[in-house]
Formats: structure tokens, sequence, C-alpha cells
């Protein structure tokens, strides 16, 4: 047959020339078109995700691989249909490979500036900051001239994985499981050194405690020496006043015993003890009589003292009765 029949989804864009001229174009056509003399161009519209992996080289000089996918679509048909061939046959297929090329080329270009980005940060910065290695990467391809020229706008440029060699992940494994550790061991440090400040405070506290309790029985100890001072001195103003008071008293006693014995001083005691108060007593006269006989012993021969004259002497002396007076020889 030498007629054909083109429909296209919404969201192909299509083209029929006729002797070098477009005669018909727009997105989602249906019409019946010569074949001999007629050809389709169809570039889809609708978005496209390309995977992509691209082995860089950080600013400190590591390997790191990078992984995602870059999401475009086509923003001015014409353009690209007049630097790629989107031309179809007869069963709707493209008739060459440019379609294919297109991902492709985005790729290369997106490479291009995702090196730009890693080869100005160092390897740690890469692993951590993926967000604004995207970032800078979109805002690069959305002014690019090769994409813009292609009539393509890209919409997306997403890392999924960023990856350094198998060493130097290991390698920073290790160092971040050390500085882990090593957070681990100054968290440990930091809460023992501050139980060893809260021990201290403690001490600090007993002691001040200690210190205000010593002082306070100081205070005390003081009050009570002070106290047991006065005491003293008003025992000692006590004592001092009683010596006067006996020493006034005995001199007292002296001056009165001294004017009683003035009037008597010169008689003789004989004469003292007889005209007493009690020189009645036959006791008395008795132990007087025999103290005469002793002061006179030379000048007596011999006395005899019998056993019922002394009895004789007792009895008289405690019944107040007259003795008989020794016999003298």
């Amino acid at each position: 047959m030498v007629i054909g029949y083109m429909k296209a989804a919404p969201t192909t864009y299509v083209m029929q020339f006729e002797g070098g001229r477009v005669v018909r174009e727009g997105a989602g056509l249906s019409f019946f078109y010569w074949k001999p003399s007629a050809t389709l161009v169809s570039v889809p519209l609708s978005s496209a995700d390309v995977p992509f992996a691209f082995n860089e080289v950080t600013r400190d000089f590591q390997a790191v691989t990078l992984q995602g996918q870059l999401t475009y679509r086509v923003a001015d048909p014409k353009r690209l249909a007049s630097l790629l061939d989107y031309s179809v046959g007869t069963s709707g297929r493209h008739r060459s490979d440019d379609p294919e090329k297109l991902a492709e080329r985005l790729v290369q270009v997106a490479q291009v500036r995702a090196r730009t980005v890693v080869q100005g940060m160092p390897l740690r910065e890469v692993l951590v900051h993926t967000d604004t290695i995207e970032a800078q990467v979109l805002a690069a391809l959305a002014v690019a001239e090769s994409v813009r020229g292609l009539g393509v706008e890209v919409m997306a440029f997403s890392l999924l994985s960023v990856q350094p060699t198998p060493e130097m992940a290991r390698a920073l494994e290790a160092e971040a499981r050390e500085g882990l550790q090593r957070t681990a061991d100054e968290a440990i440090y930091a809460r023992r050194n501050a139980a060893v400040e809260q021990e201290r405070r403690i001490k600090e506290s007993e002691l001040a405690t200690e210190l205000a309790v010593e002082a306070r029985q100081r205070q005390i100890r003081e009050a009570k020496m002070s106290a047991d001072i006065a005491v003293e001195e008003q025992r000692s103003a006590l004592m001092e006043r009683w010596s006067q008071n006996e020493r006034q008293a005995a001199d007292a006693r002296a001056y009165a015993l001294e004017k009683t014995l003035a009037p008597v001083r010169g008689v003789d005691w004989k004469t003292l003890m007889a005209t007493s108060a009690g020189g009645g007593d036959p006791a008395l006269n008795i132990a007087l009589a025999f103290r005469e006989m002793a002061e006179n012993a030379q000048r007596i021969g011999e006395l005899n003292v019998s056993p019922d004259l002394l009895h004789s002497l007792m009895s008289a002396s405690g019944s107040g009765g007259k003795p008989t007076g020794p016999r003298n020889r």
C-alpha cells in the first residue's frame, strides 16, 4: 500500500515533510500520508531517566564512584530534530540510532560538570555532601550551551550512591570507628571528671561544715572558759574577802583575849586556879594536891596510896564528897 496512517501519542511530537518542507506538525496528531513522498519525524516529549556511573578523583586525589540517574525532557523538538535523525520508517521505528545517542551526550555533559564539582572537594565532603554536588551539577547543566543547543531541559540530577575504593572505605570506617571510640572514651572521662568534681565539692562542703563546727565549738569553749575565769575571779574575790573577815575576826578575838588577860597577867596561876569558877571542884583540888606533892617530892620521904584510899578519892571526886587526906610519912 502506498497510503499510510500515522497516529501519535500526546507525548510525541510528529512532523511530516513533503519535498523538504514541513506540511504537518504537532503533538498527538493522527493523519494519512503518501508513503512514497512523505518523511515522518517522531520526537518523544515525555521525560526520560538515564542511569550513569562516574569514576572521578577528589581534590585530595582519592578515587570515588558516583552512581545515579539523569532526568530530562525535550523542550524544543524542532531544534532536536534538526540536529539528530528522529525519522521513522513504515514500521514506526526510528531509522537511526541518534535517539539513543542523545542520552549518551547528556551523560557525558553531566560527567564533565560533576568532575568539576568533585575535583574541588575533598573525599569526606564528597561522601557527606551529595546534595551540594547535585545542586551544583544541576545548575551547571541548566546553563550548559551544549544541552540548551539540543533543545533539551535537564529536570533532575540525582546521586544514588557515592563510594570510595574498598581500601579507603575500610580506612575511613576504621578512622570513624576510632573517632566514635574516642568520643565514647571522652564521654567516660567527662563523666568521671564530673564525678570527681562532685566528690571534690562534697569534700569541700564537708570540710567547710567541719570548720564551721570547729569554730562553733571553739566559741563554746572560749565562752565556757570565760565563764570559768569569771567564776574563779569571783571565787578568788570571795576567798580574799573571807580571809580578810577571818583575819579581822582573829584580830578581834586576840584583842579581846589580850584585854581579858591583861588584869591577871602578873597573878600566880595557883591563885587564879583557886579563884576561878572551878576552884571548888574536889577533883581539881585533888589534882592540884598531887601536883604539889610531885613538885615537893624531894621533901617527902615516903608516900603510900592504898587502893582503898585511891578508890575513896575517886568516889569522892565522882560524888562530890570530901576525900580522906593521904598519909604522909
